[in-house]
């Protein structure tokens, strides 16, 4: 049975608030306090609202193509589900967004396999370089902002939400693009609310810039709309039931 997603409201304590902005952390760094962990009583299945694009329904991949060449999409559908195919690449729309609430719902393989970054890794990518991490953190210690919830290599999830591996997992995202001058230099920069399995994970953080490894590169002028995209990051993860809504200005 389909059941509305109930969002779970947390009081943080100050002790498990990071006392520093995500700039001033290393990248990555093992210093960082790891996010309480919250169990969230499972995941919801959320039924498309009538004005949201259905990405992917279970039924055909037309919408998507592949990251490297734009050809059709090399990933594996089947029963319902879309399944990464390891050492294929990453896929993405062909349709582009720019202000939008997502929702996505994903699965990491079973048995649990690997450690760390290289256990059910993957990632959502808005606008292609916006990274909120896709990982089995069930019980698997990485670092703090590399963790599924996470803004990669940027916020860590204010906790961790994980459900085993095997068991379906949600993401609902609510992202701002970044506004740009006609210079190209960043007028308002990105920002991003998200909800692990109904728990608030990201409560409107402003964006560094593009995420990546390692390192934390700036902010370069692009497009107001561009592909939204899934990671290969080696493993067969699973996604299915992902829809997108345009956000519009208040009137």
């Amino acid at each position: 049975m389909k059941r509305l997603i109930a969002l779970t409201i947390l009081t943080l304590p100050l002790a498990t608030a990071s006392a520093q902005g995500a700039g001033e952390w290393k990248i990555h760094s093992m210093e960082r306090p790891l996010p309480p962990v919250v169990h969230p009583g499972g995941a919801a299945v959320v039924a498309p609202p009538a004005d949201a694009v259905v990405l992917f329904d279970g039924r055909t991949m037309e919408g998507w193509q592949s990251t490297r060449d734009s050809s059709a999409a090399p990933w594996l559908m089947a029963d319902g589900v879309l399944e990464v195919v390891p050492g294929t690449g990453g896929i993405e729309t062909k349709a582009r967004f720019g202000d939008v609430q997502l929702h996505v719902e994903w699965m990491a393989p079973v048995p649990a396999e690997g450690n760390g970054q290289n256990r059910g890794n993957s990632g959502i990518f808005l606008m292609g370089r916006y990274e909120v991490q896709v990982l089995d953190s069930w019980e698997n210690l990485t670092y703090p902002d590399g963790q599924a919830g996470s803004v990669y290599g940027q916020y860590p999830p204010l906790v961790n939400a994980s459900l085993p591996p095997g068991s379906w997992q949600s993401y609902d995202i609510i992202f701002r693009r970044p506004r740009f001058d006609s210079t190209g230099k960043v007028i308002t920069p990105a920002r991003m609310t998200v909800l692990h399995n109904g728990v608030l994970v990201q409560q409107n953080v402003a964006l560094l810039g593009p995420t990546s490894h390692q390192v934390r590169a700036p902010y370069e002028a692009h497009a107001d709309r561009l592909p939204l995209s899934l990671q290969d990051h080696g493993q067969a993860v699973r996604f299915r039931n992902i829809w997108i809504r345009a956000i519009g200005e208040r009137q």
